[in-house]
C-alpha cells in the first residue's frame, strides 16, 4: 500500500484505514478500540481512552500523530465533526418530513433523486477503470464478492449475475459470517479478484477484507461513493456511484444500475456465451411452468406421468363399489322421497 495521504475531510476511520500497514500493534490495540467505539471515544480524555485500549497515556497521543493529527484534541475534534457529518441526512430528512406532502409527491421525489443519482454516476464514471474491471473479472480463476448492511444485497445480485460468465463466485460473509468469510479469503491470491461494496457509513469488515486480499496479492476491484471512502485506497480499480439521499445514510439505485452493467460486460466478453446461456435455458426447463409455452424436456415427463398414473389409480380405487350392502345403498339414495318436498 501506498504512503499515507492526507485528503481534507478525511474521517478517523478512513486515517486508520490508510495507516493500518505501518501502525505498531500498540496502536492497533488503540485503532480497535476507536472502530468499535468510536461515539464513546468521542467524549473520553485521552487517559481514560488509554486505560480502557490497555496502552499508556504516550503511546494515544503517538497514535493519533501517527494519524497525521496534530495531537489528541485534534483526533478527537476529527471523531465528533464525523458524527456531525454521519447525522446530516438524518436531520435532512427530518427537516423533509416536518413539511406537508402527499404520496404521490414522494413517490415522484424519490424516482427523482435516483435518476440524478444515476445520471451522475455516467456522467463521472471512468470508462477506462471500467475495462480493467471486467478485464480483471474476465481473467480471475475465482471471484469473492462482499458486501454488508444493504450492500449484501447487491453484492449477492451480483454474485448471481457473474455466476453465469465466470468460472467461479463466491459471495461473502456467508451464514458463518466475517470470521469465516475471511478464513476463505486467505485461499485468494494473485490469480483472483476481491470486490467490495462499501458505502456509507462504511462498515470496518468492508475495509478489514480489502486489506486481506491485498496483502494476499489479490485483485481488489471496490464499488463505493467517493475517493475518500477508505476502501478506495485498497483497491486495484474503483467504480464510482453518486448515492446522495435525503433520506436516508445513501441511495442505492445507482449501485444496482453499476453492478448490472458490470455483470453485462463481463457476460458480453466471456467466449460462446450465447451457446453457454442456451444451455443453462434448457436445465432449467423443468422447473419452469410448462402453461407458458415453453416445452417440456424428457426430464420432467417421468414426473408428470407418474402424478397422472398415480391419480388416474385413485379415480378408478373410488368408483368401485365395495361391497353389496353398499350398492344397494346408493340405489336407494337415488330414489326420491315424497317426505322431502310437499307435493301439490
Amino acid at each position: 500500500m501506498s504512503a499515507n495521504v492526507d485528503i481534507p475531510g478525511t474521517t478517523v476511520a478512513q486515517r486508520i484505514a490508510q495507516a493500518l500497514p505501518r501502525l505498531t500493534r500498540s496502536h492497533r490495540k488503540v485503532a480497535d478500540y476507536v472502530l468499535e467505539h468510536p461515539l464513546q471515544v468521542a467524549t473520553l480524555p485521552i487517559d481514560e481512552l488509554a486505560a480502557l485500549a490497555g496502552v499508556s497515556i504516550a503511546t494515544a497521543n503517538r497514535f493519533a500523530r501517527a494519524l497525521d493529527f496534530d495531537g489528541y484534541a485534534t483526533f478527537r475534534a476529527e471523531l465528533i465533526r464525523g458524527f456531525e457529518l454521519r447525522g446530516a441526512p438524518v436531520e435532512c430528512m427530518g427537516g423533509k418530513l416536518e413539511c406537508p406532502t402527499n404520496v404521490s409527491e414522494m413517490f415522484a421525489a424519490a424516482l427523482d433523486e435516483s435518476c440524478r443519482n444515476i445520471e451522475a454516476t455516467r456522467q463521472m464514471l471512468d470508462y477506462a477503470a471500467c475495462e480493467a474491471a471486467v478485464e480483471r473479472l474476465g481473467k480471475a480463476r475465482s471471484i469473492y464478492i462482499a458486501g454488508f448492511g444493504a450492500s449484501a444485497w447487491l453484492a449477492g445480485l451480483l454474485q448471481h449475475e457473474l455466476d453465469s460468465s465466470c468460472r467461479d463466485v463466491r459471495l461473502l460473509p456467508g451464514i458463518s459470517g466475517v470470521g469465516h468469510a475471511a478464513s476463505s479469503l486467505m485461499h485468494a491470491g494473485s490469480q483472483d479478484v476481491f470486490i467490495c461494496l462499501a458505502f456509507p457509513r462504511y462498515p470496518t469488515d468492508a475495509v478489514a477484507l480489502s486489506q486481506i486480499a491485498r496483502e494476499l496479492g489479490c485483485g481488489v476491484v471496490a464499488l463505493t461513493d467517493r475517493p475518500t471512502s477508505p476502501v478506495a485506497p485498497l483497491a486495484d480499480v474503483v467504480l464510482y456511484c453518486q448515492t446522495k439521499t435525503g433520506y436516508r445514510t445513501h441511495c442505492e439505485t445507482s449501485v444496482l444500475a453499476v453492478v448490472e452493467a458490470l455483470a453485462r460486460a463481463v457476460a458480453l466478453r466471456t467466449p460462446d456465451m450465447l451457446r453457454f446461456s442456451s444451455r443453462q435455458q434448457q436445465s432449467m426447463l423443468p422447473w419452469v411452468h410448462s402453461e407458458q409455452g415453453l416445452p417440456q424436456t424428457d426430464a420432467a415427463r417421468p414426473i408428470t406421468n407418474a402424478v397422472a398414473t398415480k391419480a388416474d389409480a385413485n379415480k378408478r380405487k373410488s368408483s368401485r363399489p365395495t361391497s353389496s350392502r353398499s350398492s344397494s345403498s346408493a340405489k336407494a339414495d337415488k330414489r326420491p322421497t315424497g317426505s322431502s318436498f310437499h307435493s301439490p
